[in-house]
């Protein structure tokens, strides 16, 4: 199954939400608890390349909802806080999911 637009950025938000919360709660513990740098290496590199997944799919839904540039500003806000890619999940995200999904059961 092909997610739209909206469904890739919810999907790939998420995961980066998670990779932030695991390299910032687990990751950067162990590395200067645990003196132990190899998680930060790999849950960073991971994080990075999901945060450059989540700018590319933030873009791309939202040229195709035609959302203001003020989404595209409390996007990257959200992806910058600790949990923020949930709260904006659950805010925005998720409302425009669903509106997308009326639109294509409608046509």
């Amino acid at each position: 199954m092909r997610l739209s637009p909206v469904g890739r950025f919810r999907a790939i938000a998420i995961l980066e939400g998670i990779s932030f919360l695991v390299l910032l709660g687990i990751a950067m513990p162990i590395k200067y608890a645990g003196d132990n740098p190899k998680p930060v290496l790999y849950v960073g590199w991971a994080h990075g390349v999901l945060y450059i997944l989540y700018a590319i799919t933030g873009f791309q839904a939202m040229a195709a909802r035609h959302w203001p540039a003020r989404e595209a500003v409390r996007g990257f806000l959200a992806s910058i806080l600790p949990a923020g890619t949930f709260v904006y999940d659950w805010v925005f995200l998720r409302k425009e999911y669903e509106k997308e999904s009326a639109i294509k059961a409608e046509a």
